[in-house]
């Protein structure tokens, strides 16, 4: 009955299309129309069937999909055919990622274009441009308060400079990924201007309250984002005056998806970026879509639904493009942004791998192992044809978002923890060497986030201040560790720009003003071109890790078992300080590589036995695909230098 109401539904919007739309040929649009019709109505009737304007916003729905499937360029239709033929195309190992600002790598759009030779030479294929869209210049939460979405921010370039990069990107087949804030506008937003101005259609685009009554009772659950600069979650808007929705910032007005329009609208825009040639849109902020009092407002089952019906919709008139899901929350939520289907992706196929960031993190200033491990086993599994997004420095701050649970399994206490980590990393511990600073201190809760580049945070800005060798060696190895970890995880990797050259602290932010509050941008460079041109002079810390991380990017693009296809097992090792995972081959399982990474400064040993009844040591060597050496071994144990890790495999002779 519930598809047969969908059908007639699906039949007298296609009477009532546009004439501009109905007279053209769009039969791969009609035929993936039909085939997603009943989900897309079954969601959007859940969301907004209630409301009298059902069938006229349903009408408008598939209007926007229809012309922008019409606006889509033909080479990027084809692609679409190409990858639905292919669904498995992302999943595999050839992929490496970088984010980066186009006006912080190279000052522009333009410049990024010239230096995707210089991201080539490295082994990347997929880089993401942090926000491009236009925004306020003070007042812009490093891009992510937009102003304009369908504009590029004239500092960086032209809509016409990103469409000449996403074609040379094309050409050197890379991927391009663009920011689509999806949770949120700029107070400068025309929607809000509109809502100041005393429109009532806009201002129902957003939360807006007459009195401070449901404010307070939304206060009592949500939590504070960012406590020390943008305390609470309501603005008093002087113009208004009225109340407004403002969880991330003041000048951020959160958009209210009870309103169709305002799906519709933000659908429009994903439509209109996978247009200009985006094989992949960052959904920023997915988790805060739908609000409820009494609740956190954090990955409500509507949310969800949104992201679902986004989906949907999008699959049929861009089909090819991918979803990523920035949802920074609790472990056990995480990979409830791919969907909850058994196989295929219903949100998005790929999600930011925060909990894994986080405990590698905690593993460099424990030396140790023992959470890492231990939080990895109580990520729940994820389905089948989607993945995660490995990193370890982002744009962002580092939040110890494990579970409390974990922490006390490996008998820390969690406040304390949490306490020591941040001490560690901001080098207030004793004989740490990071030089990261506090980011969204909560003096309420004593909780706090960091700040820092990876180079910092290691102790490389630190070791050559010290002018000591072995310390520079020491934290190059830390950080090729790092790496080779995210490398073989199973997922994307995705490195963060500089960091393939030791980029460190850059505290001129402290001299902006509209940057001085924010401790993030200590670790959101300009690149040294200069600097960068010492890769090339051997035996620089810039060579160390530039040509460390192009052969590891060059191995895993040519090792099978390090592709996602939810073939890695955890090990369990009697050693805390290492951390040892198998990923094998997704159709020849006997073709296997074992992972081991020491986060010790000291030799550490794997005992053989650890290993099960695999056989790795019955039938020829143990080869390291990384340095193509076989490791020490003495009697039953194999030895791991400090810092080091090993990709090893059977040669069987």
């Amino acid at each position: 009955m519930y598809e047969q109401i969908s059908h007639s539904l699906l039949n007298r919007i296609l009477d009532e299309l546009k004439p501009e739309i109905r007279k053209r040929d769009l039969r791969h649009f009609y035929t993936r129309l039909g085939a997603n019709f009943y989900a897309i109505y079954s969601l959007f009737h859940y969301l907004y069937g209630e409301r009298e304007d059902f069938e006229a916003q349903a009408l408008h729905l598939v209007e926007v999909m229809a012309a922008q499937y019409i606006r889509r360029d033909t080479a990027l239709k084809q692609l679409d055919i190409q990858r639905e033929q292919d669904h498995n195309w992302f999943l595999t190992s050839e992929w490496v990622g970088m984010m980066l600002y186009s006006d912080g790598f190279a000052d522009d759009l333009k410049g990024l274009r010239e230096k995707l030779g210089y991201l080539q030479e490295l082994g990347v294929n997929i880089v993401h441009v942090m926000p491009i869209l236009e925004c306020p210049k003070d007042a812009s939460d490093g891009g992510y308060a937009v102003s304009d979405y369908r504009n590029v921010d004239e500092r960086v370039g032209t809509l016409e400079d990103l469409k000449n990069l996403s074609s040379a990107m094309r050409i050197r087949e890379m991927l391009l990924v663009l920011d689509v804030v999806v949770n949120h506008t700029s107070d400068e937003h025309e929607w809000a201007v509109q809502a100041r101005a005393g429109s009532q259609q806009h201002q129902d685009y957003y939360y807006i309250f007459e009195a401070r009554d449901v404010p307070d009772m939304f206060e009592e659950t949500l939590p504070e984002i960012f406590p020390e600069t943008a305390p609470g979650n309501f603005t008093y808007d002087e113009v208004m005056g009225k109340w407004v929705m403002t969880v991330f910032n003041n000048y951020q007005w959160d958009r209210n998806y009870s309103n169709p329009a305002v799906f519709i609208e933000m659908l429009d825009i994903i439509l209109f970026w996978a247009n200009q040639g985006a094989d992949s849109v960052r959904l920023a902020a997915v988790a805060f879509l739908w609000t409820k009092i009494g609740t956190t407002s954090q990955t409500e089952r509507e949310a969800h639904l949104i992201l679902q019906l986004m989906k949907d919709c999008c699959q049929v008139t861009a089909p090819g493009v991918l979803f990523i899901a920035e949802a920074i929350v609790a472990p056990v939520e995480i990979t409830k942004y791919f969907g909850e289907d058994a196989v295929i992706a219903k949100e998005c196929e790929i999600a930011y791998n925060a909990t894994f960031m986080a405990l590698l993190w905690d593993a460099v200033a424990t030396k140790n192992a023992l959470l890492l491990e231990q939080g990895i086993r109580s990520l729940p599994g994820k389905i089948d044809r989607a993945t995660w997004l490995n990193y370890i420095r982002c744009h962002d701050d580092i939040g110890l978002g494990f579970d409390d649970a974990d922490i006390r399994k490996v008998d820390y206490d969690p406040a304390a923890h949490r306490r020591f980590l941040v001490d560690y990393f901001t080098g207030e511990f004793d004989d740490s060497l990071a030089r990261g600073l506090r980011f969204g201190n909560n003096v309420k809760t004593g909780d706090a986030r960091i700040s820092g580049s990876l180079a910092s945070l290691v102790g490389l800005e630190a070791a050559l201040e010290l002018g000591d060798e072995k310390l520079v060696q020491e934290c190059i190895d830390v950080i090729l560790l790092l790496h080779s970890m995210i490398m073989s995880f199973g997922g994307i990797p995705l490195l963060y720009y500089g960091d393939e050259i030791g980029t460190l602290n850059s505290r001129s932010f402290l001299e902006d003003a509209g940057k001085a509050h924010d401790s993030r941008w200590v670790h959101r460079p300009r690149i040294d071109w200069e600097k960068a041109e010492l890769r090339k002079q051997n035996g620089s810390v810039e060579n160390r890790l530039f040509e460390g991380l192009q052969k590891m990017i060059a191995v895993r693009k040519s090792t099978p078992a390090f592709a996602d296809f939810n073939n890695r097992e955890l090990l369990q090792t009697s050693n805390p300080h290492l951390f040892a995972f198998l990923r094998s081959h997704p159709t020849q399982a006997h073709d296997q590589v074992l992972v081991v990474g020491n986060f010790d400064g000291s030799p550490q040993s794997l005992d053989l036995a650890d290993l099960g009844n695999r056989g790795f040591f019955e039938y020829g060597e143990l080869q390291d695909l990384y340095s193509g050496k076989s490791p020490t071994r003495f009697k039953d144990h194999l030895v791991v230098p400090p810092y080091r890790f090993y990709w090893l495999t059977r040669q069987v002779y």
